[in-house]
């Protein structure tokens, strides 16, 4: 059966709707395709990407090198949302984040999701904290400052969580201005970066609530495949509810095609029906699948400094590029 053929029969089967890929030739090691391969399929998707016409069906833009900033501040505040998980969130956070580091932006990352993926991902013990977000959303006697950790890459902050986060969704409850406690917490140190990316949960609860509600901009990581489309429509139902009640400056800032696999007739697809859905609000840039993220997450380390001359690093460049001159980043 053909690529295009496997992939067809995954829009109509619904066993065959659980999968995306095509069907790997067994090899030795048991991996989906080799090293050769993923780096023919990486070099195809970043010639596509330099070419007139983009994965997203759209004239490719050249995304210039932003200048660099004489100073810092104040921050721009993105979430990273999508109620549904493993969609990519928290790899966009870390690699984004670095990516935006690497063009001298000052960034912090804000792990607000109890798995704490995020903190581990930039290799801190996230079990073995002392203090976490969570301290600073139920008790006011903390600086910000002094839970704050350095990562390993430069002019990148991370601000971290464990699983104590999840014990303040009920804590929160009873508050009052319950939906502003995260606002409140990042206030001090909005003049100290220039943009602050938070990583939510996936869900629609208090805490996501509360990223929206401090939030100027919202990034939507959507993976490429029918499932991950169906909750985008609610999601965005949540953002403008959050945006006529709680802060009425937020915005979408884009969707994010992620996981894409251009052999694939379903991911191909599906960003055609993202894009004619939301128009301008795709971005222009997509994140390939590869087992270099996994890898990357394993080393503690972004994929920027891990594989700095993957495509995958420089997709989140150019994600980093678009941003900035979309008006979205410093």
């Amino acid at each position: 059966m053909t690529p295009d053929a496997t992939a067809t029969r995954s829009l109509h089967d619904p066993e065959g709707a659980m999968s995306d890929h095509v069907e790997p030739l067994p090899d030795r090691h048991g991996s989906l395709f080799d090293d050769a391969d993923e780096a023919r399929a990486s070099m195809r998707d970043a010639e596509q990407q330099a070419g007139n016409l983009g994965p997203t069906n759209r004239p490719m833009p050249d995304f210039p090198a932003p200048e660099a900033l004489s100073s810092h501040g104040p921050a721009r505040v993105i979430a990273m949302c999508n109620q549904k998980g493993g969609v990519g969130k928290t790899t966009t956070t870390i690699n984004l984040g670095a990516a935006l580091a690497e063009y001298g932006r000052k960034v912090l990352l804000v792990d607000f999701d109890p798995q704490g993926a995020l903190s581990v991902g930039l290799g801190l013990r996230s079990h073995e904290l002392d203090l976490s977000i969570y301290n600073l959303l139920i008790e006011r006697d903390h600086d910000i400052r002094e839970v704050i950790c350095p990562s390993r890459t430069e002019n990148l902050d991370v601000l971290p969580a464990n699983i104590d986060l999840a014990a303040a969704e009920v804590q929160l409850v009873g508050e009052v201005a319950r939906e502003m406690v995260l606002a409140r917490v990042l206030r001090p140190v909005l003049d100290d970066y220039d943009m602050i990316l938070i990583d939510c949960q996936p869900s629609l609860g208090l805490l996501t609530v509360n990223a929206l509600t401090a939030a100027h901009g919202v990034l939507i990581p959507l993976e490429c495949e029918f499932f991950a489309m169906r909750g985008v429509a609610l999601l965005v139902e949540t953002i403008e509810k959050i945006c006529d009640r709680l802060n009425p400056r937020l915005q979408i800032d884009g969707i994010l095609a992620t996981m894409y696999d251009g052999r694939t007739l379903h991911s191909r697809e599906v960003v055609r029906s993202v894009v004619d859905h939301f128009q301008d609000k795709v971005f222009h840039t997509v994140i390939s699948r590869t087992v270099k993220f996994p890898d990357a997450t394993l080393a503690a380390e972004p994929i920027t400094t891990y594989a700095p001359g993957h495509g995958a690093a420089e997709a989140y460049r150019r994600l980093a590029r678009e941003l900035i001159a979309r008006g979205c980043a410093a």
